[in-house]
Parts: structure tokens; sequence; C-alpha cells
């Protein structure tokens, strides 16, 4: 099946989003052949946006009752998936914004306060630590070339510490880096402002098909 869109999030991030083993990921692909991610230059797997969206739809299937190669049979057939919905009626989670360049931070900052989400900014990596200790925040945005180059040790911070999803982004491929770091999913700069938003959505489980859910398999 052909694939659309560039890899995006790790299949340790697609894992926590859909509760789905890792191991069970890995299966899937082999055995199917259906949602095959791409492989970053270090050999670690990326999954698109859209191949998380296939995910949830074989998951919907398993859930009616369908055998998992049939669920992926029905994959293949399907013409067409759902558009993202807004964001409405839910809390306003906090998101940390840790960005080098004060225009990309302001055109961030009113994309996602459109949204209705809460920001903070920092323009520097020690203004991001002070909010990481502070701030009640609930994803962190880190540009990797914050401060020379500090943003992957704020990634590590914001997952070890405080334990929220982080968005890498740079304006150089990263990806490898951006997740050896703890990111859960790595952006190319210059942002595109719906692929941000549903990166946002996705990772706080606001996405209406995104939904925790305990699964056995």
């Amino acid at each position: 099946m052909a694939q659309s869109a560039e890899g995006v999030y790790s299949i340790g991030a697609v894992s926590k989003m859909l509760g789905v083993p890792t191991q069970t990921l890995r299966s899937w692909e082999d055995r199917y052949g259906q949602i095959v991610p791409a492989r970053s230059p270090g050999g670690q797997r990326i999954y698109s946006r859209r191949q998380v969206d296939q995910l949830q739809f074989v998951l919907q299937e398993l859930d009616r009752g369908l055998q998992p190669a049939d669920a992926h049979r029905l994959l293949e057939e399907r013409e067409r998936y759902p558009r993202i919905p807004p964001v409405a009626n839910d809390p306003a989670p906090t998101i940390l914004l840790a960005e080098r360049d004060p225009y990309a931070a302001e055109f961030c900052e009113y994309l996602l306060q459109t949204e209705g989400y809460a920001t903070r900014q920092a323009l520097t990596a020690d203004a991001a630590r002070e909010s990481l200790d502070e701030d009640a925040l609930s994803l962190a945005i880190v540009d990797l070339l914050i401060s020379g180059g500090a943003g992957p040790g704020l990634c590590t911070q914001a997952r070890e510490q405080r334990l929220i999803p982080v968005i890498a982004v740079s304006a150089i491929e990263s990806g490898d880096l951006a997740f050896e770091s703890g990111a859960d999913a790595f952006l190319r700069k210059p942002l595109d402002s719906l692929q941000l938003l549903s990166t946002v959505r996705d990772l706080l489980g606001t996405s209406s098909f995104l939904r925790s859910r305990d699964r056995v398999y």
C-alpha cells in the first residue's frame, strides 16, 4: 500500500498513543506489509501521520471482532481516511515553546492559542529549563538548535523530569538525534501548521480517534 507524508513518530510514541505493544506493530508490519514505516538514516522506524490513522482504523476493526488479517485486508480497500477534527470542549493544556527564533515562536504561539491551547515561550535554553522546573506543562516543543544546540538536553529533561510528550523541531534533518534524546516526534522546519496541530493533538490525546484504551494482544 502506498504511504504518504514523511515520518514523524517513533515506534515508541505510536505504541503509547494507540496502546499497542511495539512487538505487535513490528509483527503486523512483517506479516501483512500494509503499514510499513520509513527508516531513519540510523535505522529507526519512523511512522507518518497517515500511518497512525491507518493503525487506528485497524484497531477499530479489531474492536468490532475482526481478526488482524481481515482488518488489514479491509484497510487495503479503504479509499480515504478521516479528516483531522478540531479540538473542542477540551481543557486547555499548556505547551512550552522552546524556540530560538522569536518570529517562529510568535507564529507557533498564535497558532496554538487560536486552537485553545495555553503557551509558555522560552527563547533560550535557560528560560526553557526554568519553565520545566516551575510551570505546569502538558507538552514541549523544542528547537534542537536553541542556545547553540541545547535542544537535545531539553528533550531529555522534559521526558525524564516532567514525563511530558516532546516534539523536536529543526531546520536540518535531526530525526535520529531527536528520538535518541527522548522526543516523541520530529518535525522539519519551516513547520506546516496543519502537521504541527495534528501532531500536538495526537500526543496530547485530543484527536477524536486517538483515545487511551487497554488492550491485550
